[in-house]
């Protein structure tokens, strides 16, 4: 019986490249599973629905000047607070408002909840009503 005895030659450089490229094969179908697979929630974001999607006003008075504020939220989240019919005679008479519910809307789009919402020293009152006002509109927009 003779058996012929073959040598294989293989380049460092070619193991290397395959290597490699297994490699990237292989991350780029563990990264197609996990973002297709089916039944995955982003952010830990629960599956129900929170809000009806689109945008809901209240009205808010500050002497006798109306004012509304706007919520826009989506399905699972609040996305915008903001007042719509502000006008340059209010801010003015009324130079913190603008303030205030950019710092109201900042901690409820972090926290995504109306509570434990810290009013501003500043301007008590006015940041209660504001908040209830806010607390109306998203009223309008929950989901039954």
């Amino acid at each position: 019986m003779s058996s012929r005895t073959k040598i294989v030659v293989l380049h460092m450089k070619e193991i290397i490249y395959t290597a490699i490229f297994a490699a990237l094969g292989i991350l780029l179908i563990v990264l197609l599973v996990i973002m297709f697979r089916p039944g995955g929630s982003k952010d830990g974001a629960s599956d129900k629905k929170l809000y009806n999607p689109g945008i809901y006003t209240s009205a808010l008075t500050l002497n006798n000047t109306n004012l509304e504020v706007e919520v826009a939220v989506d399905e699972s989240r609040i996305n915008s607070i903001r007042f719509s019919n502000l006008d340059e005679t209010v801010t003015t008479m009324f130079p913190l408002i603008q303030p205030t519910i950019e710092d109201i809307a900042d901690q409820i789009y972090e926290t995504q909840s109306l509570e434990d919402i810290s009013l501003s020293e500043d301007t008590p009152y006015t940041s209660q009503i504001i908040l209830d006002a806010i607390k109306e509109a998203v009223g309008k927009a929950a989901a039954e």
